[in-house]
């Protein structure tokens, strides 16, 4: 229900409320291009329009209005908002979210966001050795130091703009270990972080009088001439908007949806990394896939509840089927190892015992602490039948974050003019080929601000470009795409690359994707949300496998080459 309607009725009063607000009520004529308030710049073109008192009528999905905007930005995660707070109050922005704005990969981050805010007892340098180890040396260590040296203010100002993280009795921050972390230098708002930034931030976002979000709205096409445009499907209506931006973030989020098991929201299907790639951007490491080792086991809903890392931070202990500590036996760092390695020893432990079984337990330490401390986590827990404060809970690893993505500079610009990407759709190098506990949410943070500082300046310079009309095509085609490929995208990854890839299974995997992209492209689809988000799937996945059979050809050849 919003505002007592049905949500598609809802929907459907304001269409009818926005035909009528673009034109007026003699038949036949239009309003002239105006300047609307928080709803961008209005083009006019020719149109059939509804007699007086009317409804205007959709026919083949057609709409009439372009809205120019300076800034596009694609998603409302903490990239997107943040990268908006930042934006000069000159510039109109408009902030596209594909669902809900708070709907998305950041309000389910659970741990916190790692920053050196405690100089006393902590350091730039420690914080920088852990995330090159944990990237296995692999990460651009400029982008690195960035994220680190900027990173603390960043999190003050979120801290300002209404984020509360939890304290102490004395009031300091209250500072949290997590996996591959040498000290505790984690924030975090119990076990809910990602959802108390998102709030803060789209609260403060909602007061920009320059800033404009467009809910339940998927962008459909983008394409770039002189600036950039985009086709934009709004959910429960037949309205198509085209938007005209002189320049364009994109903060779309993971991937996850590309999988049969992940922590990912049903939003994450890599819409923006397949967007960039058809634009020519270049993309980076796009199987590095990090697959978090704890993972709630329960293999009916495809979207798995994640179990903290700051459970192992707290002193959780990982337990085979026979439900003994195995750990120890594989790395000294144990429990606290990053997650790669983690994850890598549980399969390694469940083939040794032939069992798939694996648990987490941290039912030692007192039970009002684990509710105080994880009351999201416990209460999720009870739903599905366990008590985490009486025993072990069931877990399994399951994909959770990619490293790679778009790649960015310092600036988060790509490789193409004007487009820019940050958050986890983006490849800043950061990460390595395995991203730290709770630098995810610090990387949305610094690059989002980064790119907004390059907007600022390139607008301030009068270096952006001017407002063109796009040529966009008709969508009139009444065919729709028939159901499946997307579980079937889904069966191709599990079997092809689930924590440690099977590269014949890579290559059989991109013989049937590349027939399914034949195949949509063959056909003339109705663009809705279900065709979008498959061609995106089919497109990450394919990339996806691709960088797994080259890096394993690779290998094969500095083997060959060694050998001679």
């Amino acid at each position: 229900m919003v505002s007592g309607l049905p949500k598609q009725d809802f929907y459907r009063s304001l269409r009818n409320k926005a035909a009528s607000m673009l034109f007026d009520r003699k038949a036949g004529s239009s309003i002239c291009p105006k300047q609307v308030p928080r709803f961008g710049y209005l083009t006019h073109k020719k149109c059939r329009l509804p007699p007086q008192g009317g409804i205007l009528q959709m026919e083949k999905r057609i709409v009439t209005v372009q809205y120019n905007y300076d800034v596009a930005i694609v998603g409302s995660g903490v990239a997107g908002l943040f990268g908006a707070c930042h934006m000069d109050p000159s510039l109109k922005v408009l902030v596209i979210a594909k669902r809900e704005p708070d709907l998305t990969n950041t309000s389910l981050a659970q741990g916190g966001i790692a920053a050196v805010l405690d100089t006393v007892n902590d350091n730039q340098e420690d914080h920088i050795r852990d995330t090159m180890i944990a990237g296995g040396y692999e990460n651009n260590p400029d982008a690195v130091r960035l994220l680190v040296s900027r990173g603390p203010a960043d999190v003050r100002e979120l801290m300002e703009l209404g984020a509360v993280f939890d304290r102490n009795p004395d009031g300091s921050l209250n500072y949290t270990l997590e996996g591959g972390h040498c000290r505790p230098r984690i924030v975090h708002h119990k076990d809910s972080t990602g959802s108390e930034v998102q709030r803060a931030l789209l609260a403060y976002v909602r007061t920009l009088p320059n800033v404009t979000i467009w809910e339940d709205s998927l962008v459909a096409l983008l394409k770039k001439d002189t600036c950039f445009h985009l086709d934009v499907i709004q959910e429960h209506t037949d309205l198509i908007r085209h938007v005209n931006a002189r320049v364009c973030l994109l903060a779309t989020g993971g991937i996850g949806r590309v999988y049969e098991y992940t922590t990912n929201s049903k939003i994450a299907t890599g819409d923006g990394i397949a967007f960039a790639y058809r634009l020519g951007a270049r993309i980076k490491n796009l199987h590095y896939i990090q697959f978090h080792p704890t993972g709630f086991a329960n293999k009916k809903d495809r979207e798995t509840f994640l179990i903290s890392e700051s459970v192992r931070g707290e002193g959780g202990y990982l337990l085979n089927a026979e439900k003994k500590r195995f750990m120890q036996n594989y790395d000294p760092r144990q429990e606290l190892a990053p997650r790669d390695v983690v994850s890598h020893f549980e399969m390694v432990e469940t083939k040794r015992q032939n069992s798939n079984d694996l648990w987490l337990d941290i039912s030692y330490k007192p039970a009002d602490f684990i509710r105080q401390r994880f009351p999201m986590i416990y209460q999720k827990c009870l739903q599905y039948g366990y008590d985490m404060t009486k025993e072990p809970i069931p877990i399994y690893p399951c994909q959770h974050y990619l490293m790679g993505g778009i790649d960015v500079d310092l600036w988060a610009r790509t490789t193409v003019e004007g487009l820019y990407a940050a958050g986890e759709c983006s490849h800043t190098g950061v990460h390595g080929n395995n991203r730290l506990a709770s630098n995810s949410l610090l990387e949305a943070l610094v690059f989002s601000h980064r790119a907004a500082e390059d907007i600022n300046r390139l607008a301030k310079e009068g270096k952006l470009p001017d407002f063109c009309d796009g040529d966009f095509p008709e969508d009139h085609y009444t065919d729709r795409l028939p159901g499946g490929i997307r579980t079937e995208v889904r069966a191709i990854m599990q079997r092809s690359f689930f924590v440690a890839p099977n590269v014949e299974e890579c290559r059989k995997g991109l013989v049937r994707l590349d027939e399914l992209r034949r195949f949509m492209e063959s056909g003339k689809w109705h663009m809705d949300f279900h065709c979008v988000e498959s061609r995106s799937l089919v497109t990450v996945a394919d990339l996806i496998l691709r960088g797994v059979v080259q890096q394993e050809e690779a290998k094969e050849k500095k083997q060959e080459e060694a050998n001679q």
